[in-house]
């Protein structure tokens, strides 16, 4: 492992980091946050706009926006193909990771998470700004999906009957099922409760540390699922209600510990607590 732990520590950077690039232009700043206002309030001074909602969803069918979409907002905010796009936000950085798994989804692996997120650097007084930058466009050529990276209802389905790892990152009262609508969440709501069977519920948050929404150390995250049996070697599914939660998580296995198989079921709860027929277990594991 790196010196600080983690397997890939170039994939984290910190917000001194940040601060020192805030006019390189090989670098675009990236806001990406769950209260769609936020940005607006104030951001880091050069940081744009990507909407987890507006900008990276489809506009008709609950999807990604298409390949040709995400070349249009890449170009428009002029990034490259090896501009490093670092990525920030609220709630300690869910809705930063989900963008990240996205462009890396379309073959923008020059990624990074700035550790902390906002929390962090509002709490070092760093400086914010309502001025929204633009930038010279650029013609962006994606890569095709990266499939390696994401999962669809059959192959959750088949994880289940395989009986291979599933990871829960929700908290223990929706994975239990006494919990089933998010007060204030209407985007993710479910006819039924409870988890997908075999899956463990490992919630998103034991990966950072409160104070400040940084990363728990490689020896903190190894013990937290090793011993829940989350292995390096094991094929990982991680979910949550719709996939940001959980996009956390995949960032933390495969990029700070390295694992190799994992993928992101965004479908999430609020497809598998609606599918027909789809087989839930209400009992804590």
């Amino acid at each position: 492992m790196a010196q600080d732990g983690y397997v890939h520590p170039e994939k984290l950077v910190e917000t001194e980091w940040v601060a020192e690039h805030l006019t390189d232009p090989k670098v675009r700043i990236a806001e990406s946050d769950e209260d769609y206002l936020l940005y607006d309030t104030g951001h880091i001074p050069g940081a744009v706009k990507i909407d987890w909602f507006t900008t990276l969803q489809h506009p008709l069918r609950r999807d990604f926006l298409t390949k040709d979409a995400f070349e249009k907002l890449c170009s428009e905010l002029g990034i490259a193909k090896d501009t490093t796009v670092v990525f920030y936000g609220d709630k300690s950085n869910w809705f930063a990771c989900y963008a990240l798994w996205l462009f890396e989804y379309y073959g923008h692996h020059n990624t990074r998470i700035m550790n902390g997120g906002r929390l962090k650097w509002e709490k070092e007084g760093r400086p914010l700004t309502r001025e929204v930058p633009r930038y010279p466009r650029t013609d962006y050529q994606a890569s095709d999906p990266d499939a390696s990276i994401r999962a669809f209802r059959d192959q959750v389905m088949a994880a289940v009957e395989a009986h291979r790892p599933l990871v829960d990152v929700r908290s223990p009262q929706e994975y239990s099922g006494e919990l089933i609508h998010m007060p204030n969440y209407p985007q993710e709501g479910a006819t039924r409760g409870g988890h997908i069977p075999g899956a463990v519920n490992l919630p998103w948050s034991l990966a950072v540390n409160p104070e400040d929404g940084t990363f728990k150390s490689a020896t903190d995250l190894q013990r937290i699922y090793q011993e829940k049996g989350i292995l390096p070697k094991d094929e990982i599914i991680a979910y949550c209600r719709i996939g940001e939660r959980s996009s956390l998580t995949w960032f933390v296995l495969k990029y700070l510990l390295g694992y190799s198989q994992v993928r992101n079921y965004d479908g999430s709860w609020t497809e598998w607590g609606n599918l027909v027929n789809a087989p839930i277990e209400k009992e804590a594991k």
